[in-house]
């Protein structure tokens, strides 16, 4: 028999590497398609929820603003959380985890920690949105003293439950705090990636069009913020979060297990609130006519 040549040792090798790389991938495209099945009942509820539609006035808007600020500011928790989690935030440095996940996870806090503005102005898209609820009308008052509590290092659960926010926004918190708190960063992840998207219908960015033509200098940011969300977080931010979440949950079928487990206990708290916007924007108008 013949020795095997250096040269055809080595295309062996890589021949089999390239077998096993594709099973790999094979293996992963499963186990997300399978998650994102599971998940697709609960978000058909979000892109179709009839809150969007009820959204009929000025008024509508700083209802919707003042609930939903809440998601906006525990999105960058739960950022921070996984930040925290998959790269070095102490000194000294040291190589921390993945260099992959580190790049994907430090390219989204950039940007969503120091974006820009409809000026120019560099500013975290949750600063954006406090500008957004002033020009609009909407009480910010809450969120204000919520944030300079956190400052002071007052537990976050005490925090939440004596800040005076809305009952279905403090809910929606707890449920964030809570896979905080389960310091894995597998689970953070596909909730980060799957469980907090922003599904923004077409109508409603047609109903935000149509409100700035007659509040033109009480919408303009909010519309920004929306299309700057459109252009950013559901673009270039999603695929970099799926690739993250793909590398941490692996060929592991007890990680996407749990991860869909935790992306549907997500997604249903985001329903919940939705169902609580739409219920108090019914109640408001209901009083006016």
């Amino acid at each position: 028999m013949s020795k095997i040549s250096k040269n055809e040792g080595w295309v062996f090798f890589s021949l089999l590497f390239q077998i096993a790389l594709q099973k790999i991938q094979i293996m992963h495209s499963s186990y997300l398609t399978q998650l994102q099945s599971e998940i697709k009942p609960l978000r058909e509820k979000l892109v179709h929820h009839p809150v969007y539609a009820s959204i009929q006035s000025i008024e509508d808007l700083q209802s919707f603003m003042e609930h939903h600020v809440y998601a906006v500011w525990d999105f960058m928790s739960l950022l921070k959380a996984l930040q925290n989690k998959l790269t070095c935030v102490q000194i000294p440095w040291v190589p921390t985890g993945n260099a992959n996940t580190r790049y994907l996870i430090n390219e989204i806090v950039t940007g969503e920690e120091s974006d820009v503005d409809n000026h120019g102005q560099r500013m975290s898209h949750f600063e954006l949105y406090l500008k957004a609820m002033q020009q609009a009308g909407a009480e910010i008052k809450i969120v204000e003293n919520l944030i300079d509590e956190v400052q002071t290092g007052k537990d976050i659960s005490a925090i939440i439950a004596s800040s005076g926010i809305p009952e279905s926004a403090a809910k929606f918190l707890e449920n964030t705090f809570d896979v905080i708190e389960t310091d894995k960063a597998h689970l953070m992840a596909a909730v980060f990636t799957f469980g907090r998207e922003d599904l923004i219908p077409d109508m409603f960015i047609s109903f935000i069009n149509e409100l700035k033509k007659e509040f033109p200098d009480k919408v303009d940011i909010f519309q920004y913020y929306i299309e700057r969300h459109i252009e950013v977080d559901g673009d270039h931010h999603s695929a970099l979060a799926l690739e993250m979440t793909e590398t941490l949950c692996g060929n592991d079928p007890q990680k996407w297990k749990d991860a869909t487990s935790y992306v549907k206990k997500a997604l249903q708290s985001r329903i919940d609130l939705w169902d609580a916007i739409y219920s108090n924007i019914n109640e408001s108008q209901l009083k006016v006519s």
